[in-house]
């Protein structure tokens, strides 16, 4: 079994937007508020966006050479 590249998949739009389908279904599914289900899709993206500027701001730093004096 291969290792998953958690960086790359945590900054991918697809991973989110598949995240948050099958989040809200469930929710729409066991009878929760539309509304409810709505709520919780803006918290993810929420936070999907900001792991992804996380990750992403890691990547280009890392990728930076350094500056010493």
């Amino acid at each position: 079994m291969k290792n998953i590249d958690w960086k790359r998949k945590l900054t991918s739009r697809k991973f989110w937007t598949a995240a948050v389908g099958f989040v809200s279904s469930l929710m729409l599914g066991f009878g929760c508020a539309q509304s409810d289900a709505a709520e919780v899709t803006s918290i993810i993206m929420a936070g999907a966006t900001l792991i992804a500027y996380i990750i992403g701001e890691g990547i280009v730093d890392a990728s930076s050479p350094s500056v010493q004096e």
